[in-house]
């Protein structure tokens, strides 16, 4: 493993110690739902509306059991909910259709279910399942990677792709919790308060400047 990458881990381990997901959930199912309505929206906006959403919709079936007038009504304070309305009760009947009512536990599987691409899957097969199959990257994940010379790369698949090869394996899923926590605490994306930021004696952001 690179020197530099080695100490990034090391610093954030320090800095972390304790992570978990920020979705709030009790389940796989309950993950999944939560990651899709996460699209371009905030975790706490998710946690706020899915504390009722998760008492009425249970399992997959409930979600086909009401319209789907009813079921955007219920997810209408989120953005996009029109479509996180479509690809939840979509990825619900495919779950129930070809799953045998179980989300499914591998990349290949999980992302046929509509809405689903390589982020959300690896977010619910690390959280839910203890799986590291990729690396979630979200809009923190972007930022950070660029500020901290991790790839050059613009899009999402390139990214991971990069972020693969010089991670181990086993903290994939681990240090995308970092870099979101570290994201919202230091590295902010317009503001960044680099004058405290652990990383600051490492960061080629502030090495460049």
């Amino acid at each position: 493993m690179d020197k530099k990458v080695e100490k990034i881990i090391q610093l954030l381990e320090k800095e972390y110690p304790q992570v978990a997901c920020p979705l709030d959930f009790k389940n796989p199912l309950e993950l999944l739902v939560a990651t899709i309505l996460s699209a371009q929206s905030t975790d706490k906006k998710v946690n706020e509306i899915t504390k009722d959403l998760f008492k009425k919709y249970r399992k997959s079936e409930d979600y086909l059991a009401v319209s789907e007038e009813q079921f955007r009504h219920d997810i209408s304070h989120i953005g996009l909910f029109r479509a996180k309305a479509r690809y939840i009760r979509g990825s619900a009947a495919m779950i129930i259709e070809k799953f045998n009512g179980e989300v499914p536990n591998n990349m290949d599987d999980l992302t046929k279910l509509p809405g689903v691409a390589r982020k959300t899957a690896s977010v619910v097969l690390y959280s839910a399942f203890g799986k590291n199959e990729g690396v979630p990257v979200d809009t923190h994940m972007i930022r950070l990677s660029h500020r901290l010379g991790l790839t050059k790369e613009e899009y999402q698949h390139k990214i991971e792709h990069d972020l693969m090869g010089i991670l181990p394996k086993r903290l994939w899923g681990k240090f995308a919790h970092w870099i979101v926590n570290h994201g919202r605490k230091y590295c902010i994306a317009q503001k960044p308060k680099c004058e405290i930021c652990p990383l600051i004696a490492i960061c080629p952001k502030i090495i460049d400047r």
